[in-house]
């Protein structure tokens, strides 16, 4: 059995060895400015972990591991641009740094190269790795759109939100996961409990991150303070304050949460202070444990030896105790 640092080690290094080197040089030194971005390389991690979880030979399942991790950035770099963001990871993003047409091409790129190490799953895991590679793939990308027509919608639910981030950033954690598991040859039911896991695991991890975009020190986070609220964007905080929110307060972010209202340092500070008037904090905190506390209870019936579960429940935990 692997560590988490051991398996995070070797990520880096394989990652490393890529080579972004090539011409046009326009194309491929923004890949390489992406990927060089500080990143946590979890997807990668809990791909390993999970087929090292079932038994599995990591060395086989490596290279997938990269071209999920590469298709994750890929995600970033078009998100970007969809979201107008001008920080990535405390640096300039790809889009901005560069243009936006070199986002996009560039960005296509990564994709191709994605399945590229994907290709390189064993033969016989092979047709199934890349059956959910394209599973999350659209899913994410579907998550991606709902997203962005909740930011022009007035009436979204939490509901909505729950199945928005479910496909958004739960489906790629889950996949991550899932594909480790078939590399290692595990039992379908198993494999099925691992993608559960991950997939709450997930949910969790995108209402962190949720109220890290409000609620953290942003040298730490690398993103605008805010930068959900200016452009709109309606999550779990948003949608919680209005559901407890008196008469005025509701009025207030309707109000500042709308494409007609564009003042975004105005919009940042009213919004801020409601949610802090209804001690959002805390309520995002408890739906975060309630997921938390679903992905284990589907990780404790995966059918292995406790003691070999001990890698991805730290991971588990640091996602929800994480500040960037």
């Amino acid at each position: 059995m692997y560590s988490a640092e051991y398996i995070q080690t070797i990520i880096r290094q394989k990652l490393a060895e890529a080579e972004y080197d090539r011409e046009p040089h326009g194309l491929y030194e923004p890949i390489r400015y992406m990927m060089d971005l500080s990143g946590k390389r979890l997807r990668p991690a809990l791909c390993l972990l999970a087929c090292d979880l079932f038994g599995g030979d990591i060395k086989l399942a490596l290279d997938p591991a990269v071209g999920i991790e590469i298709f994750h950035n890929f995600t970033l770099m078009h998100d970007d641009i969809m979201d107008d963001a001008p920080v990535r990871r405390c640096k300039p993003t790809v889009y901005k740094k560069w243009n936006q047409n070199t986002a996009i091409l560039s960005g296509d790129t990564m994709m191709a190269l994605a399945y590229e190490y994907l290709m390189k799953a064993p033969a016989f895991a092979l047709q199934e790795v890349l059956k959910e590679f394209n599973r999350t793939a659209i899913g994410v990308c579907e998550g991606q759109q709902y997203d962005m027509d909740f930011e022009t919608q007035t009436e979204v639910t939490i509901d909505d939100y729950h199945r928005m981030i479910r496909l958004k950033t739960a489906f790629l954690i889950a996949g991550s996961l899932k594909i480790g598991a078939i590399i290692a040859n595990a039992p379908p039911e198993d494999a099925g409990k691992i993608w559960s896991f991950g997939n709450n695991l997930g949910i969790a991890f995108q209402l962190k991150d949720d109220l890290l975009d409000v609620f953290s020190d942003h040298n730490k986070f690398g993103k605008m303070k805010g930068g959900d609220i200016a452009i709109n964007k309606k999550t779990y905080l948003y949608l919680k304050s209005l559901e407890l929110a008196n008469p005025a307060q509701k009025k207030i972010l309707k109000k500042y949460l709308s494409p007609l209202f564009t003042d975004q340092k105005a919009k940042i500070e009213q919004v801020i202070k409601i949610y802090e008037e209804l001690g959002i904090r805390d309520h995002v905190w408890q739906e975060m444990q309630k997921y938390h506390l679903s992905a284990m209870s589907f990780l404790s019936q995966i059918n292995v030896n406790r003691d070999r579960k001990s890698e991805i429940s730290k991971i588990a935990g640091q996602m929800l105790i994480r500040e960037t």
